[in-house]
Order: structure tokens, then C-alpha cells, then sequence
């Protein structure tokens, strides 16, 4: 039998009256095109109708670059707020016709260069800090943007995700303004944090000089950590983020201590069990909705050549009151 003839754009625009062009410009989602909303909603409907897909190989070719956002993760644990950073941005992107691929693993087990160069992505996103040369290779292939998420502020572009040191700072305001004057500081155990921990202990210092120690996720150990805070006259404690803030509260409890009477304890994220804790936790959130809309619109700015928008912190990140602080 007869192979099936390959549906083509020249169809779809047949279907929805309108040019091959206009159809090319919806379905890549081709930034800067005057096309109303309406006729947006024909073409894709006559698309899906038809079961017509751009060719992902063919734009490649023409553009030198394909549609997809590439993001390299670094070999940390993906925790609540990571995984709704990562989720959210997916949609916010798919929104925008572009694909988000996240992917993990160190560098040392694979070069970064040969990731990018497999898949020409439009955007490439990271976590940790790209070199000058890693830069330069990437921009120079046709990459529209690189950004370090969590690199040093204005090395690689604009700073485009939450700024950790401002987290740490709204922790330590919220614990000075209901009367904490000696803070800590609870440190997280494991070393793949420390470029999330450090910025965020960095916001609390620019308010005041936290006693800092670390803190297991085992209730002797964060006992053991709390006693020492108490001997140091500590009455708040900031902690890396509410598992932390939660391993505070059980080494408290286990002393016999009064939350937030003897000690008044802030998380960051927000989790599901925080809400939950007993007494419940106060904590540090981020609008992860905006913030995702916010890369979103940014990524697709740049691949038309044009500058992104600013990002109000004052509204991206935000305390949660509840009893523990």
C-alpha cells in the first residue's frame, strides 16, 4: 500500500485561510509578529486537526538553533522548591512554543560543550557559574542566551533568579523586628548546598552577626546544636531551609525548650510539612508562578534580540507567619 502523504504547513494554512508564512510564525512562535489572538486559535486548531508538527530538524537548520531551552543541573538533591522551579518553568516556556530539557549531572562527567553542541538549544541555563570560554563558545554558536542562575551578579547578563543573599536578609528582619537581637544560624550537612547556603547566611550577616552552626537531620544532632545556641544566649535561628528549621524544632522540643517562647525558629521554601509542623513554621517563600514567567518571558526576549524585563524581588519573595517565629 501506498505510503500516506506527509502533511505540510501549506495544508494547515489552506485549512485556516491564511498564508504559509502566518502559519510558520504561530507554530514557531516567532517573536514580534502583529497576529491576532483569533487567528492564532485557527491555525493551531487547523495544526491539530490535521496532525501537522513543524519539522524540529528543519527549524534547526534555519535558524541555527532548535527550540529547546537547556538547563544543566548540578548534582545536588532536588528538593521541594527546585522541582517546582523546574516544573513551573516547563509550562511557562511550552506557553511560549519552546521546549525545556533539564539535565543533570556533573561536569566532570560530561563536558558541558558536548551537551550544548548535541542539541543547538536557543537558551542555556545553569545553576553554577560558566567560564569566559564556555561563554564565549556558546554565544558565538548562536546561542541567544547563557545565564549562570546562581552565578555572580552581572558577570554572564541580568541576574534572573531568586537572589539568595535577600532570602537570608528577610529571614534575619523578620526575627529583629519581633525582638531577636542574638541569632543563629543552622547550616546544612551537606556540602552540595553550600552555593545555596552560603548567599542565603551572606543576607543574614548584613543585618547582624549570626552564631553559626551545622545541623544534621536527626533530632540528637540539631539537640546538640540547640544547646549550644542556648549557651550563646541565641533566642532566633534562621535556618538553610525548612527541613533544617524542622530538625531545629524536634532538637528543641527534645530539650524541653518552648517554641517560639525560648526559641523562635524561620525556614526557607515553604514545603507541604511546614504548614503541618507543630508548632507550625514560619518560613520564606518564593512565588515560583512568577518567577517561571518571569525566565519565560526573558528567554523568548532574547531569542528575538530584544532586552527582558526587570524582576520585582519585593514581590517574588515573601515571610509566611505562622507560630514558630
Amino acid at each position: 500500500m501506498p505510503e500516506p502523504r506527509r502533511i505540510t504547513s501549506a495544508d494547515v494554512a489552506r485549512r485556516a485561510g491564511v498564508s504559509r508564512a502566518t502559519v510558520s510564525y504561530v507554530l514557531n512562535a516567532t517573536p514580534g509578529q502583529s497576529i491576532s489572538p483569533a487567528t492564532r486559535d485557527r491555525v493551531r486548531q487547523a495544526a491539530a486537526g490535521l496532525g501537522y508538527a513543524p519539522s524540529a530538524a528543519a527549524r534547526t537548520l534555519r535558524t541555527g538553533r532548535s527550540d529547546v531551552v537547556l538547563c544543566l543541573l548540578p548534582d545536588w538533591p532536588i528538593g521541594n522548591e527546585l522541582g517546582n522551579t523546574l516544573g513551573n518553568l516547563s509550562t511557562a516556556l511550552a506557553r511560549e512554543g519552546l521546549t525545556f530539557l533539564a539535565h543533570p549531572g556533573s561536569r566532570d562527567d560530561r563536558p558541558i560543550a558536548e551537551i550544548w553542541k548535541a542539541i543547538t538549544p536557543a537558551a542555556v541555563l545553569s545553576f553554577t557559574d560558566f567560564s569566559d570560554d564556555e561563554t564565549e563558545a556558546m554565544r558565538a554558536a548562536g546561542v541567544a542566551l547563557v545565564v549562570a542562575l546562581l552565578g555572580r551578579p552581572g558577570r554572564h547578563g541580568r541576574e534572573l533568579a531568586v537572589p539568595q543573599t535577600l532570602i537570608g536578609r528577610r529571614q534575619a528582619d523578620h526575627l529583629s523586628r519581633t525582638g531577636h537581637q542574638r541569632l543563629g544560624y543552622a547550616y546544612p550537612d551537606d556540602p552540595r548546598l553550600q552555593i545555596f547556603a552560603e548567599p542565603r547566611l551572606a543576607g543574614v550577616k548584613t543585618l547582624t552577626a549570626p552564631v553559626v552552626r551545622t545541623v544534621p537531620l536527626d533530632v540528637n544532632g540539631a539537640a546538640a546544636a540547640v544547646a549550644g545556641w542556648r549557651a550563646d544566649g541565641v533566642s532566633g535561628i534562621c535556618a538553610y531551609n525548612d527541613e533544617v528549621a524542622l530538625a531545629v524544632l524536634a532538637g528543641a522540643r527534645s530539650l524541653g525548650l518552648a517554641t517560639p517562647g525560648e526559641l523562635a525558629v524561620i525556614g526557607v521554601d515553604d514545603i507541604p510539612a511546614a504548614r503541618l509542623a507543630v508548632p507550625a513554621l514560619t518560613t520564606v517563600t518564593t512565588d515560583q508562578e512568577l518567577l517561571a514567567a518571569h525566565l519565560a518571558t526573558t528567554i523568548v526576549a532574547a531569542v528575538g534580540g530584544q532586552a527582558g524585563p526587570a524582576l520585582s524581588t519585593d514581590e517574588l519573595i515573601r515571610v509566611v507567619v505562622r507560630d514558630s517565629a
